[in-house]
């Protein structure tokens, strides 16, 4: 089997993610290297890596570059990676809007890798979750509207919010006053309807904005009626979301249950009168999007309209598997 040279630059919670998960799913790595702001020893997964400092002569030979850093280090690295005839996975918010650059989530386009120049995205992690589910049920009855609520966990916010979070926990035990400077406002006992900036013309924050925006471009619905609001949550890791869904024809939930149970990358977890359905905890370090709670949307009387509740690990099914699965149809497809 052919072998795939592969840079990883960053090495914070899902570059170690990403590494994992090529070990796991046994990508055909030959070289892996890893990069960063600075040269040094970096134990990731177990191993240890001798990080270099990533600039624009580090790609030569590369096959793949995985990026897990900030959005200005993916803009300032992308010529070269491409220059160096790699192919760019970013993970930034960098280029998922640009028009020459795909945004993918395999299971719901991977027919959009095809028309690659040399740099693919990654989508926000909320939406890489709720696509998940929503794809397959959009291929079968025409996605119309969607209202999504989302429940974020303190990890999406990266390891300081990780970590704020469990340092408000001791506090409180203690009875010591709460620190609080990753978010705006105490986590711990709380709960913060505000994930990035707000827009100021329409009061949305772009968290909420993306989710729309990346919907829209990765179902190719750029007319599509989509409203959300994203909300942080007390807990470590594994991001929910409550979906209201308006298709275009008729659809049942033991339909909706029907074509999830057959969707790559879902789990249907929907038994509630035994306590069974999607939960962040049964969702973290788990690949598949957990879907359940599904039920008609009582407030319409023409059938087209459906509730359901999911959980994902944002870590994994929205960041490094994905970026880990981009690569793998790349090499399916023959496009590396």
């Amino acid at each position: 089997m052919k072998k795939y040279n592969v840079g990883l630059v960053g090495v914070g919670a899902v570059g170690a993610e990403m590494i994992k998960v090529l070990r796991e799913r046994q990508f055909p790595c030959g070289k892996v290297q890893v990069f960063a702001s600075r040269e040094r020893d970096e134990v990731i997964d177990g191993e240890t890596y001798h990080v270099l400092k990533a600039d624009e002569g580090s790609f030569a030979g590369f096959d793949i570059v995985l990026f897990a850093g900030k959005t200005d280090v993916a803009l300032q690295l992308k010529d070269a990676v491409v220059k160096a005839g790699a192919k760019m996975i970013d993970n930034s918010r960098a280029f998922r809007q640009d028009p020459d650059v795909p945004l993918v989530v395999p299971q719901v386009n991977a027919e959009d890798l095809d028309w690659n120049k040399g740099v693919i995205a990654n989508p926000n992690c909320t939406t890489a979750i709720m696509l998940e589910a929503v794809a397959p049920l959009h291929k079968a009855k025409g996605l119309k509207r969607l209202i999504a609520s989302t429940y974020q966990a303190a990890s999406g916010a990266g390891a300081p919010g990780l970590a704020e979070l469990e340092a408000q926990i001791r506090e409180y035990a203690e009875g010591r006053p709460l620190t609080v400077s990753a978010f705006q406002h105490q986590l711990t006992y709380n709960l913060i309807p505000h994930i990035d900036k707000f827009d100021q013309t329409n009061w949305y924050t772009l968290e909420e904005l993306k989710m729309r925006n990346e919907a829209r471009k990765m179902l190719h619905l750029p007319d599509l009626r989509l409203s959300c609001t994203c909300v942080r949550v007390p807990i470590a890791r594994a991001h929910s979301e409550s979906l209201n869904l308006e298709f275009e024809n008729p659809i049942t939930p033991d339909e909706a249950r029907e074509i999830l149970s057959k969707a790559e990358g879902v789990r249907v977890v929907d038994d509630p009168l035994n306590n069974v359905y999607p939960m962040p905890l049964d969702a973290t370090g788990k690949y598949d999007v957990l879907a359940g709670r599904i039920r008609s949307d009582i407030s319409r009387d023409d059938g087209k309209g459906l509730e359901m509740f999911v959980s994902g690990d944002q870590l994994l099914r929205g960041a490094a598997l994905n970026a880990v699965e981009i690569a793998e149809h790349l090499v399916k497809r023959g496009l590396v």
